[in-house]
């Protein structure tokens, strides 16, 4: 199988994609676990709300897999793991992959694997070791005809901000962005800058290569609609959210919101009325 025929099944047919990021329960951190308790339950109403591709872990992926019928999500997997977003870090970092990758990915008919790019202030054995995992899967996802979606996550000083939290400073945004697509991203999963309107920076320095824009954490509806429209008109195509749905109130009704910003280029005027109604 070849990488576009995986890409036809991640994006929909006008080259934009909603993913789902319900893959918390990977990095041991207590408060990540909110809505995401009952992960069958989960995962049955992302189902039946209809996202292009829902990214789990190889441990929760048959969830979405063992469910009868083709009318389904993809399946995007994450393949490697971490201890970097507690509020108080450990001694010593790390961000390993798992053990072949691909194996499972086949196994389990992902349409996507996705990796992180960490850059941490003062850490760069966590940064290396990120590139050590992607030099790795990278000839693996080459043989096997396998997308690799990178994800350069630029991270502020988490004793300084009480937690793991975005840096979005565009400055430090675009030369992981590039590095992610100089190491071989097919797809690039990164934060939203400050300053929104300056996006269209990021969509260039990807060279190419199809943007899909990090939910973060939960914020209110009309901020996250309003954000996810200005980034589609930067040049998004598409978005990777998990805590603004799984953690609303309705998440089939906020899926259904964004897939319309996404797709039909709803206005967030239009959007919000899959929620309300």
């Amino acid at each position: 199988m070849s990488i576009t025929s995986r890409f036809n099944r991640l994006f929909a047919p006008d080259g934009k994609c909603f993913d789902v990021a319900v893959d918390h329960g990977f990095f041991g951190e207590r408060a990540f676990l909110s809505g995401i308790e009952n992960m069958h339950q989960v995962v049955q109403t992302l189902v039946d709300a209809n996202p292009d591709a829902i990214q789990l872990s190889i441990g929760q992926a048959p969830i979405l897999q063992n469910i009868p019928g083709k009318a389904k999500p993809s399946l995007v997997l994450r393949t490697d793991i971490a201890n970097v977003y507690g509020k108080t870090l450990p001694a010593q970092l790390f961000s390993r992959m798992i053990h072949e990758p691909l194996e499972h990915a086949m196994r389990l008919d992902a349409a996507c694997v996705v990796v992180n790019l960490f850059m941490l202030p003062n850490q760069p054995a966590v940064w290396e070791q990120c590139v050590q995992n992607i030099m790795a899967l990278k000839p693996i996802c080459e043989r096997y005809g396998m997308p690799l979606m990178i994800e350069p996550l630029v991270m502020k000083d988490n004793a300084s901000a009480g937690g793991y939290m975005v840096d979005g400073d565009i400055d430090k945004i675009l030369p992981l962005v590039r590095q992610a697509i100089e190491l071989g991203a097919d797809v690039i999963k990164a934060d939203p800058t400050d300053d929104v309107n300056e996006y269209h920076r990021v969509i260039e320095i990807a060279s190419g290569k199809p943007v899909l824009v990090r939910g973060g954490g939960k914020v209110s509806d009309e901020e996250i609609l309003q954000r996810t429209y200005d980034l589609m008109q930067q040049g998004a195509k598409g978005i990777v959210y998990g805590r603004n749905v799984i953690q609303h109130d309705n998440p089939s009704g906020m899926t259904r919101a964004l897939m319309a910003v996404v797709h039909d280029n709803a206005t967030p005027a239009a959007a919000i009325k899959h929620i309300e109604g």
